[in-house]
């Protein structure tokens, strides 16, 4: 499907915010990969279905986290993407699925592929996993749904993402939400809204030069 200007320059501004906010998404996985591995150890060390999960797992931390200065290859990233739906086929009760999904996304938006991104993030909402780590998974849900709302934006569809955020509480990530509503908001051309978005975000607790940029470049207030 053909995209237009406008969605061309979203999508690369998605994958830009994408990189900038990758810090983010491995500090969760990563403090989820290790206390769901304990918790798994202490509870079952012999299941040998949540080993093979939790090495699969552990492949993908190392080819979608490289080291400084370097980045995922084509093969490295197609091999996370091979790894993720092995894990959402064989092992979907488990949380090693919904973060791998939340790197398969990642990927799926490196490659300019948001419809295979959007399928990635909704498929973690789709398959939410309670129990004793609910913080965790409320973190894990709220950054899906960040993220899910700026791909759907990036795909030309601002009514359906304006539509997802404003059905969630965003609770820590009101900044996050805020912004994005601005940038939806933008995108509908009401810049007026967009604005009061933004101070929102602004207000919430980010400082970010791309924030600061944004409110700049809206036409001064008449």
């Amino acid at each position: 499907m053909a995209i237009n200007a406008a969605e061309e320059e979203t999508i690369e501004e998605l994958k830009k915010w994408w990189g900038e906010n990758g810090k983010q998404l491995v500090l969760v996985a990563i403090i989820a990969f290790a206390a769901y591995t304990s918790w798994l150890l202490w509870q079952n060390s012999s299941n040998a279905s949540i080993e093979a999960a939790s090495d699969l797992y552990e492949e993908i931390l190392t080819l979608a986290v490289p080291a400084p200065g370097e980045s995922v290859s084509e093969e490295e990233g197609a091999r996370v993407l091979e790894i993720s739906e092995q894990l959402r086929g064989e092992y979907s009760d488990s949380t090693y699925a919904a973060y791998g999904s939340l790197f398969s996304a990642q990927q799926s938006v490196r490659n300019g592929n948001m419809e295979g991104a959007e399928f990635a993030l909704q498929w973690i909402l789709d398959n939410q996993q309670g129990g004793m780590f609910s913080d965790v998974d409320e973190g894990l849900i709220l950054t899906t749904n960040l993220r899910l709302g700026r791909v759907i934006l990036a795909r030309g569809d601002a009514e359906r993402a304006l539509a997802l955020i404003n059905n969630i509480d965003p609770k820590s990530f009101e900044a996050g939400f805020a912004e994005l509503r601005g940038d939806i908001y933008l995108s509908m051309g009401r810049e007026v809204d967009a604005r009061d978005a933004y101070i929102a975000a602004r207000e919430a607790g980010s400082n970010s030069d791309a924030l600061r940029m944004k409110l700049d470049d809206l036409p001064a207030e008449s």
